[in-house]
């Protein structure tokens, strides 16, 4: 129970110390004029209060990840906590700030072009690729979930299938109507029913008598799977997210001043990560340890344990609100996700999204793929996310890292986690199943010497950098 509230702890801390810190070093200006104002259209370009804007990122980048994620990590025990703690402050959080704050600084840009900017242009190439990937994957993965979970509580009256149409018609209205129409609307109520979801749940863990395990480094999977690097992956949005880069351009169009930045794109992620540490010890807690919670998966799936979980502890009525609480997650990222995809493919063709017509043009394909994606397995639709999902968020901290090195400023508040995220990503891929299903013994070296090897390209840059300031230094002189 004290490891629970010691990580809450830490990651109000985290928020308030090094939140400061990376906020200091970046140096916001609210002498800038913000995008909301300079590009305003009505649409997409919106001035939004600051407690909103808080509130829609926090809806869009919490998906299915801090809970359902939460869950899977918690089957290796309390050392989930730490990933979510550590991961969220020192990561998560902090590519959440720079992917919110660079678009802030290049008129709202999508993921693609602020990487191309700063890692060049082959690579915002293949980033534009992997974003709208990613992004279908999201919008399937956060159709199919809360399908499930909609079929479950109406106590199977109506099919998955019916759910998944309303769900696709939803999104298809918040994907091309203007942001306020819908979802600043919308996410206010949802809002509520999120916050009430996690303080229920918090509540019947701590007062109904179940015990949340205390930290310990041992691994408590009772498959015996590998905490590195499975859990870290599996965990996902609750600690770093690179879909998250994905949204981060949404509110960063819509904010009133820089200095808003903390508040919106760090809290944001550092309140996912508390909703992510409530599921993780929920998990555990109720089924008295991670053996009960892995039957309690294979048996009915994520979905069934929220359910379960959210009725027993705070009866049916709650437990309605509570998994209500759970839906409303993903459908408030699977939402925006799809709207992403309309912009990143937009500004990739240079295409004005103001006529509704030409919204349309990219929509109608972007929701075809989505449906005939969520027909496929929803494990091995959510697999493919979790390490796209990753590789992303390594590739914008390097994108961070590179920004800071430009600017002067200390970079090792991106470069340490994007060299952390580099050994993840790569030593995932290769033992996965889904991957190349290499043994131990050759994916742990091969991804931490890759880690090394792109730390050194990126240290000969540093170096380049400041020969050159040296030489300036010396023409001046």
């Amino acid at each position: 129970m004290y490891t629970f509230f010691l990580s809450i702890v830490l990651l109000i801390a985290g928020y308030g110390v090094y939140g400061a810190l990376v906020d200091k070093v970046f140096k916001p200006d609210d002498s800038n004029p913000t995008p909301a104002y300079t590009m305003a259209d009505s649409v997409d370009y919106i001035p939004i209060s600051t407690p909103k804007a808080f509130l829609i990122q926090l809806l869009n980048i919490a998906g299915l990840g801090p809970v359902f994620g939460a869950l899977s990590g918690a089957l290796w025990g309390p050392a989930a906590f730490l990933w979510i703690v550590f991961g969220s402050i020192f990561a998560g959080a902090v590519h959440d700030y720079f992917s919110g704050m660079l678009s802030l600084r290049h008129k709202g840009s999508n993921v693609p072009d602020i990487v191309g900017i700063y890692l060049g242009s082959t690579i915002k190439k293949i980033m534009v690729a992997f974003s709208v990937i990613l992004l279908i994957l999201v919008g399937t993965v956060f159709m199919t979930g809360p399908a499930q979970l909609l079929h479950v509580l109406s106590a199977k009256s109506f099919s998955v299938t019916f759910w998944l149409v309303i769900i696709l018609c939803y999104y298809f209205l918040a994907t091309i109507l203007p942001i306020d129409k819908i979802i600043g609307r919308l996410y206010p109520l949802f809002g509520a029913i999120l916050i009430f979801m996690a303080i229920g749940v918090t509540g019947g863990i701590l007062f109904q008598g179940y015990t949340i395990p205390e930290l310990t480094l041992t691994n408590l999977h009772p498959g015996k799977l590998p905490i590195w690097p499975l859990m870290f992956i599996s965990i996902a949005c609750g600690a770093i997210s690179g879909f998250h880069a994905t949204q981060s351009p949404i509110m960063s169009r819509c904010i009133k001043k820089e200095s808003d930045g903390r508040k919106v794109f760090y809290g944001a992620m550092i309140a996912e990560a508390i909703i992510a540490l409530i599921w993780a010890a929920a998990g555990m807690a109720f089924y008295n340890g991670t053996p009960g919670l892995a039957a309690a998966i294979k048996a009915g799936g994520p979905g069934a344990v929220v359910h379960e979980i959210s009725t027993a502890l705070l009866g049916p009525i709650g437990g309605v609100l509570a998994v209500l609480g759970v839906i409303v997650c993903p459908i408030t990222s699977g939402d925006t996700a799809f709207r992403a995809a309309r912009l990143t493919i937009a500004d990739t063709l240079d295409f004005i999204q103001k006529p509704i017509r030409n919204r349309l043009y990219i929509a109608i394909p972007l929701f075809t793929v989505g449906a005939i994606l969520s027909q496929i397995n929803f494990d091995i639709v959510w697999r493919y996310f979790a390490w796209t999902n990753q590789t992303l968020a390594m590739i914008v901290l390097w994108a961070a890292a590179v920004y800071l090195v430009q600017k002067r400023l200390f970079h090792w508040i991106a470069t340490l986690p994007a060299a952390f995220m580099s050994a993840v990503s790569v030593t995932y891929i290769l033992q996965a199943p889904e991957g190349f299903k290499f043994p131990v013994s050759i994916s742990y070296p091969v991804g931490i010497i890759s880690s090394l090897f792109l730390f050194g390209i990126f240290l000969s840059y540093v170096i380049k950098q400041k020969n050159m300031d040296v030489s300036g230094q010396q023409l001046t002189g």
